[in-house]
């Protein structure tokens, strides 16, 4: 395994991040705990959650996986081993079943306080934001349309000052967070230098489909230190290859969950089969390769991979042995500059 620190601290995590929606509907609990008993024993010290999953999130299946979590730390005694990554779910009609007061400062301490105890730990290594209040183009909307009706008031002082008085009761470490922009990522770092908590690190997704972060955020997180969290690095499975051709596995995610159709466009799809073909002329699998290219961008701090089965997440762990020659990524990039983010 590789390691990198968390920007501006002294937090060691490894390269590989193990991710967790999954767990508590495409997974079950004894799954979960032998995930993380394999990505331990491969060097993965590295676990991202959130309130919000497993996802697709329901009433019924509200922060299963957070408990999950729990129990296997409760049972194994590893807690001490792991860096530890959860979330606030942000605001909006996708999540009123948890709350309906976005990040406000009980909101924030509401979060915190339930999410350690589903855990069954008494604090969480990095706490994050899952999206912005405010309007924003995250999840696949590829343009900015300013709504001057969206309510959402200035709270990135506040916000911080919330997680300030949680780090001082020795409840987080470390604050991120996920699906920003880069406007919003200056003016949480704008506002930390007024004594308040920085922010060290950015989940948004990354991947061979989606590389919209190389245009602004990745200057932001090379010259301003703040690592990149890579989700979706396997563009919902879609690098793998195997919708390829118009297959539908029966048990995979986008044949269970259709809607969930970011990465498999027209265009995407072009350009996913182009780098198959790559990845084969190479001697690599598309999914190795996907991920192999996400482990060796400079700012990206973890790589958070995902899998319903062993198999896939043995592959997909595996991808920190694999070195791209600069030659495979001149052609990853050729591929790129003629389809650019097919799915942003």
């Amino acid at each position: 395994m590789k390691y990198s620190k968390i920007p501006h601290t002294d937090i060691e995590v490894s390269k590989i991040c193990l991710g967790t929606m999954t767990w508590g509907n495409q997974n079950t609990e004894a799954e979960g705990h032998e995930q993380m008993d394999y990505a331990l024993e491969q060097g993965v010290n590295f676990f991202d959650t959130a309130e919000l999953y497993p996802v697709p999130a329901t009433a019924e299946t509200y922060a299963e996986t957070e408990r999950i979590i729990g129990t296997w730390f409760k049972k194994s005694g590893n807690r001490d081993k792991i860096v530890l990554a959860s979330k606030i779910a942000g605001p909006g009609d996708y999540t009123a079943h948890i709350r309906t007061n976005g990040f406000k400062p009980e909101a924030i301490k509401d979060a915190v306080e339930n999410s350690l105890k589903r855990l069954q730990t008494d604090y969480i290594d990095l706490f994050q934001l899952h999206w912005p209040e405010r309007n924003t183009n995250t999840f696949g909307q590829r343009i900015y349309e300013h709504d001057p009706n969206d309510a959402w008031e200035y709270n990135f002082h506040e916000s911080l000052e919330t997680l300030d008085q949680l780090i001082k009761e020795g409840k987080i470490r470390q604050v991120g967070i996920s699906n920003e922009t880069p406007w919003g990522t200056m003016r949480y770092l704008e506002e930390a230098k007024k004594g308040l908590p920085r922010m060290v690190t950015i989940q948004n997704a990354y991947s061979l489909l989606c590389r919209s972060f190389d245009s602004g955020l990745s200057e932001i997180a090379m010259r301003e230190g703040i690592g990149l969290l890579a989700y979706s690095p396997m563009a919902f499975g879609v690098l793998s290859g195997k919708y390829l051709g118009g297959k539908q596995p029966e048990d995979a995610r986008l044949t269970l969950f259709p809607r969930f159709a970011r990465y498999s466009g027209e265009q995407a799809t072009k350009a996913t089969q182009l780098y198959a073909d790559l990845a084969q002329k190479h001697g690599l699998s598309l999914a190795q390769m996907s991920l192999a290219f996400v482990n060796q961008q400079p700012f990206v701090t973890g790589n958070i991979i995902g899998a319903t089965k062993m198999e896939q997440l043995k592959e997909n762990i595996a991808s920190i042995d694999v070195e791209l020659s600069q030659e495979l990524l001149d052609s990853i990039n050729e591929i790129h500059n003629s389809i650019p983010n097919p799915a942003p």
